[in-house]
């Protein structure tokens, strides 16, 4: 009698798994995506419309991800704007590395041991300069390898290889140019902290494009994706209101550079 009992547990315990594995998914294609519709979602995954809203309906109940209103560029259609997801803090929390604390502390012994004060900001943004310079080694291979009209992507796939989930696409609008966006940022809690981190990326961004780059927004000041532009030739930048769709509404274009 004990093995017809634990039979339906077992089966249970499979759906319960499976579930998760599920929803590690959902929540992985924000992430690497962006804030997502439904469908979006059901078309990347491979899963129906039903099926997605359920394992929404648990991650926002887990504060893993929070619904908000898409937001529109140009002319609005009739109806309202379709719903996405994006990762809450405490979600994005989940696929960082949980060395934040430890980094922070040796970025502060950095700045003491240096005098503190201007000094200081110095010091660690020479330690950001530096941090940057070794892994943009591999950027630059692949950037140099690139086609000139490609290379805006070729650095957004090296990006991704680090962990940082980086795509490209034009620029919306009227301007002439790109976004690199980076849907997640491994260093974000401690680049709140320390903006030269994120000064120190738009640098060397800068220098592997061989043309001047504008911050607009960042994960580290509350923004949903790192948005930097890359100007075409010619255009000036968009104005901080046409950064990437997948912006936070309330502090998209914050530029800590």
């Amino acid at each position: 009698m004990k093995k017809v009992d634990e039979a339906p547990q077992e089966e249970l315990a499979a759906g319960l798994r499976a579930d998760r594995s599920t929803r590690d998914r959902v929540a992985r294609s924000i992430l690497d995506h962006g804030p997502s519709t439904v469908a979006d979602l059901a078309s990347r995954l491979g899963l129906t419309q039903a099926a997605v809203r359920r394992h929404l309906d648990a991650l926002v109940a887990d504060e893993v991800v929070k619904p908000r209103e898409q937001r529109v560029y140009g002319a609005r259609g009739r109806g309202r704007p379709a719903k996405v997801f994006a990762l809450t803090d405490y979600g994005r929390d989940a696929f960082d590395q949980s060395y934040d604390k430890l980094a922070a502390e040796a970025l502060r012994w950095i700045a003491r041991s240096a005098g503190g004060g201007k000094a200081g900001e110095a010091a660690v943004a020479a330690f950001a300069r530096d941090r940057i310079e070794t892994l943009a080694q591999a950027y630059r291979s692949a950037v140099e390898a690139a086609a000139p009209e490609e290379r805006t992507e070729a650095l957004a796939k090296a990006l991704s290889a680090d962990g940082y989930a980086a795509t490209a696409r034009s620029a919306p609008g009227r301007s002439q140019g790109e976004q690199l966006c980076q849907h997640h940022c491994p260093v974000a809690h401690v680049a709140e902290q320390y903006p030269q981190l994120c000064e120190a990326e738009t640098e060397i961004f800068s220098r592997l494009l061989g043309t001047h780059v504008q911050r607009l927004a960042t994960i580290a000041h509350g923004d949903g994706v790192c948005t930097t532009f890359i100007p075409g030739d010619p255009g000036p930048p968009p104005r901080p209101s046409e950064t990437h769709d997948h912006s936070s509404d309330s502090t998209a274009g914050r530029n800590p550079a």
